[in-house]
């Protein structure tokens, strides 16, 4: 593998504006492709086979033209009056008024005439029901608890609600546009009569912008600045990072045309692995090319403006060949490190999980193309800018060499571990389970509008219903009753509504529907509590276990659906499937870095200092996000159901990368002759400088996202941030070399009958030891002289 990438590499540089051309086409392909197939990307989360995605699918056998209720292109409006007043006062009635007359002149919207100011709908409504129910002979006092829970008027005239309906198939189907005029009616539609605001699946907008990504990468910036010395070096790595993610992500927005599971989250996560991971593995390939540079001058401790000289001196040649072995030998790591990303994030999909695969597979392809522009594009970059790569020397930085004879910080650090490898390895572990502790309060909801962001129109549509309806307004149940006795069944109906009300948590119940044969019936349920309340899952799982001695007692059957219950049956889904993949990713982890290094003991201390890594970093996002610790967050909520899974699977592959990168060059130290610990302390010199600023840079890009909207991403980026800063710095720079201290020759060790078994692999580019420059510049996939590729 080391030879192959060395002629890639060597090759890339040659031929470098071959490679640059390539690489202007994909992205002018994928530029095409995004623009003429991209579609609006999902805002809903379903899992196939949950008991309350199925009695959903019934349902609407039972009931045709009901229509999902997650993908319908509605929206709801919730208007209220100032505090102590009402929606019929003259005033603020008259606002209202003037609101609904402009949405009904909205083109985008649809079957107009069915908007109603809630006033006047409760009336009518108020009307029917009454005649109704009291026609089946039901108590005032159940008729008007009925009314209350179905009225789009709160009990105190405050607040109400009605829904408008685009003029699309599902939600994903409105144009952004029309999206936007209608907000905008609405936005603007608040005076002092009449607060206005609006939540629903027609306004599930994603967060369109890029802040957090340019905050991420001028952070970056700094750090490879300060790494390289070189304002040049610096911008490579940030090059070939936006070219990877910019590709990954137009495809990913073309691939919305293919199907319908890419959700909203999608494209941002995707960049925002994309963005990290490019970055490093850039880092790793341009800091290996310096050591070659280095190397080949023949000098140590060389300043910024030294090499820069140094470079002078060599040949178009001689460099294509350093800039081979550079992305030979450091290009293995990178190939390994983003395979064990891409395999861990692809693992989800055994899952089967739609949106949770569609996440990761998006997540897992940006990765794979990272790679691939680290590989090719980046050494066609070197190539381009020649004797100028490390040119525009940065000023106070002086950007030290590992080579140098001077103590380097990494050096200093390792040999306190050195001293001391019980004391560091125990304190190390001991604050790692302390931080792990809070995953015992660990709280899983799915995204509702009652978790978004404090002042969004979606959050403060919830707060004003939850206020003023009720939380359980915005928390809806249905129960599917059906029955195969058409005599019995108006019976079994009604004890269905009585078995069903008389659950602890329930508000009201109420029959709201009739299948037209008399076979079916839904039974709206109002709970006491929100949606994200732990009590509301507590009041689903009363429900169920009530149906068996229903079904005995009346031979009708029930079944409980609705968004509330679909979010509820994903979180306990994605639950219990957390510790199996735990378990996977352990093992994975286990087999495939004993296959690198060729030893049991190392590929243990990794995978469970992974462990310990993911452990201590659920505790503290439980902390921060769920408890509020620090002040991070005024607005404490839920952690979202599928981020635990998807930061496992992320962790897991950034672990794996320091792990190889660092121990890597331990072992190439060990194999060529030093002792055990001589071999921990001199490759922890080489590697701690990268490893530091690869871990600062992602560390940076993730705690950018902070600044999204997004609550999933917001979490996700404060989680991956403190998940790189436990594991980089705490595990892979203290724990593991600590215990390889400890362990000795032992640490390298393989039983003999096992080293035959496993396949070799060659990340630290042994094969490529001893190479010489050619004294011909040959193309590297044919054996016949070619020109100089100058």
């Amino acid at each position: 593998m080391a030879k192959l990438l060395y002629r890639i590499g060597r090759s890339a540089y040659l031929y470098r504006w071959r490679f640059i051309a390539v690489w202007l086409l994909v992205l002018i392909g994928a530029g095409t492709l995004a623009g003429t197939m991209a579609k609006s990307t999902s805002m809903t989360f379903t899992i196939p086979g949950l008991e309350s995605v199925e009695t959903q699918e019934k349902m609407g056998e039972y009931f045709p033209g009901g229509g999902d209720e997650m993908e319908a292109a509605t929206g709801t409006v919730v208007v209220r009056a100032p505090e102590g007043g009402s929606l019929t006062d003259p005033a603020t009635h008259a606002d209202l008024e003037k609101l609904i007359t402009e949405l009904k002149s909205q083109d985008a919207l649809t079957d107009t005439d069915s908007i109603v100011d809630p006033v006047t709908a409760a009336a009518g409504m108020e009307q029917q029901l009454t005649e109704a129910k009291a026609g089946q002979g039901l108590p005032e006092e159940q008729i008007q608890a009925d009314i209350q829970a179905l009225s789009p008027v709160s009990e105190n005239g405050r607040t109400g609600t009605f829904t408008v309906a685009f003029d699309a198939d599902t939600a994903m189907d409105i144009a952004p546009e029309d999206t936007e005029a209608v907000t905008g009616v609405l936005d603007d539609a608040s005076t002092d009569n009449l607060e206005v605001s609006y939540n629903g699946n027609a306004f599930q907008m994603a967060e369109i912008g890029g802040t957090a990504e340019l905050v991420g990468i001028v952070i970056a910036a700094l750090v490879l600045i300060i790494t390289f010395g070189s304002f040049v070096a610096a911008g490579l790595p940030l090059i070939t990072a936006i070219v990877g993610v910019g590709t990954g992500i137009m495809l990913i927005m073309a691939a919305t045309a293919l199907t319908d599971t890419i959700n909203s989250m999608t494209p941002t996560l995707a960049s925002m692995i994309g963005l990290a991971v490019g970055i490093d593995y850039a880092l790793f390939i341009v800091s290996r090319f310096r050591n070659e540079l280095v190397a080949f001058a023949g000098g140590n401790n060389m300043t910024p403006k030294e090499l820069a000289q140094a470079i002078k001196g060599t040949s178009h040649r001689q460099r294509a060949h350093l800039a081979g072995l550079a992305v030979g030998k450091a290009g293995s790591a990178v190939c390994f490190a983003g395979l064990t990303v891409i395999i861990a994030l692809a693992a989800l999909s055994i899952i089967n999980i739609p949106f949770l695969t569609a996440m990761a597979l998006a997540a897992a392809f940006t990765v794979l193309i990272a790679v691939v522009v680290a590989v090719t594009l980046l050494p066609a970059i070197l190539g381009a800018f020649g004797t100028k790569s490390f040119a525009g020397r940065a000023p106070v930085v002086k950007a030290p060499d590992p080579e140098d004879d001077k103590p380097t910080m990494g050096l200093k650090w390792v040999r306190q571990i050195r001293k001391r490898p019980v004391v560091f390895s125990v304190s190390a572990v001991l604050l790692l389970v302390l931080l792990a502790i809070p995953v015992g309060g660990l709280q899983l909801a799915m995204p509702t509008d009652d978790s978004a962001k404090l002042g969004s129109p979606q959050r403060t549509a919830a707060e004003w219903i939850n206020e003023d309806f009720g939380p359980g307004r915005n928390a809806p149940m249905i129960a599917l009753v059906t029955s195969d006795d058409p005599e019995t069944a108006p019976a079994a109906y009604g004890a269905a509504v009585e078995t069903i009300g008389g659950q602890d948590g329930v508000a009201n119940a109420q029959i709201t529907q009739m299948a037209e044969d008399g076979s079916a019936a839904q039974v709206l349920i109002t709970p006491t509590t929100g949606a994200n309340a732990e009590a509301t899952n507590d009041t689903l799982q009363a429900l169920r276990d009530a149906e068996a001695s229903f079904h005995d007692a009346t031979g009708a059957e029930y079944a409980v659906t609705g968004v509330t219950p679909i979010f509820e049956d994903i979180s306990d889904r994605l639950s219990e499937v957390l510790v199996p993949y735990v378990a996977i990713v352990v093992v994975l982890a286990f087999v495939l870095l004993m296959v690198v290094f060729r030893s049991l003991w190392v590929p243990l201390i990794a995978a469970l200092g992974f462990a310990l890594s993911v452990a201590a970093t659920f505790g503290l996002t439980v902390g921060i996000w769920q408890w509020g610790w620090l002040g991070i967050t005024d607005d404490p909520q839920p952690i979202i159901s599928f981020l635990p899974i998807m930061l496992i699977g992320i962790v897991f592959g950034l672990a794996m990368d320091y792990q190889v990168f660092l121990v890597t060059r331990m072992r190439e130290g060990y194999v060529h002759g030093k002792t055990a610990g001589n071999a921990v302390s001199n490759g922890f010199k080489h590697g701690a400088r990268v490893v530091t600023a690869a871990a600062l840079i992602m560390i940076s890009v993730f705690a950018a996202f902070i600044l999204m909207d997004e609550p999933f991403i917001a979490v996700m980026g404060s989680a991956l941030a403190m998940a790189v800063l436990i594991d980089a710095f705490v595990v892979r720079m203290t724990i593991v070399p600590a215990v390889l201290f400890l362990l000795g020759d032992r640490a390298w060790k393989l039983p003999a009958w096992l080293d035959k078994i496993i396949p070799t692999v060659d990340v630290e580019g042994e094969g490529l030891v001893g190479l010489e420059a050619p004294e011909h510049t040959t193309n590297p996939f044919d054996k016949s002289p070619t020109t100089d590729g100058r």
